[in-house]
């Protein structure tokens, strides 16, 4: 295992370079990334086993996720607090090449697409997901996944429209339901360049595909997670039509959205293919495997990694099982050197698969093998 502190930096995001691979990038920021500043930390793995700092980008708000550019080696872009993207070259210094900022309050996610490599996709605490192109400063298009008043048109597509909810009847507490509007994580599609998949604070999974007129409507929306936050989303690299999801209830649900779609037609709640239980805190982010098709990742607020094998598939096909067959619930390793919440990892696509890259509030950024 490779460790590398961050002096006085609590880690949110990681990602391994797709043309290095002795090279990747941190998300931080200052105070636990609630006040101050924030840092975009590149690190390269040396052949001595070390993790070195090669460069560092200080900016005026805390960092909460990066994505690299997937059309250029040296290019890495964030999602800062202060509603805005900021674009780096690694190899420069100090300042950003571009800045891209439309949202309201602070960005979460921010995701590049493999496929159609100008394109990048942005979600925030302010319920919009915007699409951007690398060559113009304003978005493209502006996605609503938690607009309250669409109720008359999502029930044609959803089984439940997404209403506020108060968490509580208490007046001291009419406010400590904001987050609701937070739209944590939005990826696009690793087969199909046009589909756009979020998780919101309101529960809901939404589905976007670009190619249809939609008024920034999504297509597909369904509840995910009963009611408690969706905190992160993730497409299966090999079976198009699957997805994970992960949220406060401490909860990994895998979705065939074939299924999905069909039972959203015909006016039901969709239901997961399997559910896979084990962390004893909120799942902060899935992803799934590089190098195997029923194999993912998960970070919690319990201070662990842990890495899965999806039991309702065997690499060739559906099974019809369930984790809960398992005594184990499909948990093939646990990764429990973090002293606090675990926000960020990222599998590496170099060398023998199951390395791992991990970062949390407690300011280290890990590298171990998942798969023993």
């Amino acid at each position: 295992m490779l460790k590398y502190h961050m002096k006085g930096y609590s880690g949110y995001g990681v990602a391994y370079s797709p043309f290095y691979d002795n090279k990747l990038a941190v998300a931080s920021g200052s105070n636990f990334g609630l006040v101050g500043n924030g840092k975009l930390i590149i690190l390269d793995i040396m052949p001595n086993g070390q993790l070195v700092e090669s460069n560092s980008f200080l900016t005026q708000d805390g960092l909460f996720d990066l994505a690299w550019n997937e059309s250029h080696e040296n290019q890495c872009l964030v999602a800062q607090g202060d509603g805005s993207l900021r674009l780096f070259d690694i190899k420069l210094k100090d300042y950003p090449i571009a800045i891209y900022k439309e949202h309201q309050r602070e960005v979460f996610s921010c995701n590049w697409n493999m496929i159609q490599k100008q394109m990048f996709v942005s979600s925030s605490w302010d319920g919009k997901v915007k699409l951007w192109s690398l060559m113009r400063p304003q978005s493209l298009m502006t996605m609503s996944p938690n607009d309250t008043n669409a109720a008359s048109t999502l029930s044609r597509t959803s089984a439940v429209a997404p209403v506020r909810v108060p968490m509580s009847n208490q007046k001291e507490h009419q406010h400590a339901d904001g987050n609701k509007e937070c739209i944590y994580q939005a990826t696009f599609s690793p087969h199909d360049p046009n589909l756009v998949l979020c998780s919101s604070g309101n529960s809901f999974i939404s589905l976007y595909d670009l190619r249809v007129p939609n008024n920034g409507l999504p297509q597909h929306q369904f509840l995910g997670h009963g009611g408690f936050e969706a905190l992160t989303c993730d497409f299966n690299k090999y079976r198009p039509h699957i997805i994970a999801t992960g949220g406060v209830d401490k909860m990994i649900k895998v979705w065939d959205l074939r299924m999905c779609r069909k039972m959203l037609s015909q006016g039901h709640q969709p239901i997961n293919i399997n559910e896979i239980q084990g962390h004893e805190l909120a799942v902060r982010k899935v992803t799934w495997s590089p190098h195997h098709s029923n194999m993912l990742l998960s970070t919690s607020y319990d201070m662990t990694c842990r890495v899965w094998t999806d039991l309702s598939d065997d690499g060739h096909g559906l099974t019809g099982k369930t984790n809960s067959i398992d005594p184990a619930h499909g948990c093939r390793f646990i990764f429990m050197e973090h002293s606090e919440f675990v926000f960020g990892a990222d599998w590496s696509l170099w060398g023998t698969p199951g390395f791992v890259a991990s970062t949390g509030w407690d300011g280290q950024v890990c590298i171990w093998n998942g798969i023993r």
